[in-house]
């Protein structure tokens, strides 16, 4: 618990013109300006005891309505502080707020509620500090004041904005993205199909009603093997493709970030297992329908950052070729547009912050949609949206 002691203004001022009334007092004779600058001496001095003379300690909870505070959301925030004194001090309050997070976080104390309440605003990404709690108390005539730090502070996960995005018009797999099926028949029609008992975890469409109502249990399809078509999103945080001076270039970022986020968790909503990774192959976060892998994904987006240099695409993409790629990535030109293969990806997809002369069109000869990201990322992801293309179409 920390402390800071100090006399207000009104407090200096007083000092100030004691110490003038008693030098006025000698230069004319007048000691009845002695016993004024004694008075304003003794009053300043009363006024400090009153205000630190007392012990206090308190204890101080702090719940915040969301664990993960996304940019431009509110949240609200609540503290219980209980505080122990010889007298209970009238005052007011105030909660440490980092800059990444705006709000009016004070008000007087003691409140009518019982309890403190806020409301915060996410503004920058990041894992930030609120608190601790500081209580300032002025004593009756305002001439010194107090005040303290109360309890620790709390962490709070501003993660980037998630944008609600347009269907994919690609469609992979004979139901887009939820679970594709290929078959390798032993002969022909599905009366040949090998059947096999019913394993926790199979899918219900593979069940071979025929075999399971002769058998009397639960039957699939052996042969049949089902998978999701995987998606594969990428952030390039090679430093020298955000290498830019100014809030520009930062604000253009966060549009990626943001991007990255919204396209992950929007691929996933339309059934794609999703790998998210940064231009090193480093893994940022695999959504598979669960709950704590966005989590997950959004914290690691929240502290990510331009660094280090970028990787071959074909060998971060490996031998199996996704289904839909997004390739986020800042200023570009046409050499680097060219470096950028696809590797058969069923739906490629290129936003770049900042494309060169050339580059848009250097890479559309290798199969990319390019859109330009700016401001408005539902916007641009329509932009780069490929046309529509029949099942038979799309590579296999």
């Amino acid at each position: 618990m920390r402390r800071r002691r100090a006399l207000t203004f009104r407090g200096a001022g007083a000092l100030v013109a004691a110490l003038g009334c008693i030098v006025v007092a000698n230069l004319v004779g007048a000691p009845i300006l002695v016993y004024i600058g004694v008075l304003l001496v003794l009053l300043t001095g009363f006024s400090l005891i009153v205000v630190h003379a007392p012990r206090r300690t308190g204890t101080v909870s702090r719940q915040v309505s969301t664990d993960l505070l996304t940019v431009s959301e509110t949240s609200r925030v609540t503290l219980r502080f209980t505080l122990r004194s010889i007298r209970v001090p009238h005052g007011l309050w105030h909660d440490v707020l980092p800059d990444a997070v705006s709000g009016d976080s004070s008000g007087e104390y003691p409140p009518e509620s019982g309890r403190l309440d806020y409301q915060i605003t996410g503004i920058r990404r990041g894992v930030w500090p609120i608190g601790p709690l500081m209580l300032r108390t002025v004593d009756p005539f305002g001439l010194a004041q107090r005040e303290q730090a109360f309890g620790e502070h709390r962490t709070v996960t501003v993660v980037p904005e998630v944008v609600a995005l347009a269907p994919l018009s690609v469609k992979v797999g004979a139901a887009g993205g939820t679970a594709q099926t290929s078959s390798s028949r032993l002969g022909q029609g599905s009366d040949n199909l090998s059947p096999r008992r019913y394993i926790p975890g199979d899918s219900m469409r593979r069940i071979h009603w025929r075999a399971t109502a002769h058998r009397g249990q639960l039957m699939v399809r052996q042969e049949e093997e089902e998978s999701s078509p995987d998606a594969l999103v990428v952030l390039d945080r090679s430093s020298a493709h955000w290498d830019v001076p100014g809030a520009e270039a930062d604000a253009a970022f966060e549009a990626a970030v943001s991007l990255c986020a919204s396209a992950a968790i929007h691929l996933a909503g339309e059934g794609y297992g999703v790998e998210v990774i940064d231009s090193t192959g480093f893994s940022l976060g695999t959504l598979r329908g669960h709950e704590d892998d966005r989590d997950g994904l959004l914290v690691a987006l929240a502290m990510v950052s331009p660094r280090g240099d970028s990787r071959d695409l074909t060998t971060l993409i490996g031998g199996t070729p996704p289904g839909p790629l997004v390739y986020i990535t800042g200023r570009i030109d046409e050499e680097d547009a060219a470096l950028l293969r696809p590797s058969g990806a069923a739906a490629a997809l290129l936003f770049s912050t900042d494309p060169l002369a050339g580059a848009s069109a250097a890479a559309a000869q290798h199969g990319w949609t390019v859109a330009t990201l700016g401001d408005d990322i539902a916007e641009a992801w329509e932009d780069a949206l490929p046309t529509q293309i029949g099942v038979a179409d799309v590579p296999r």
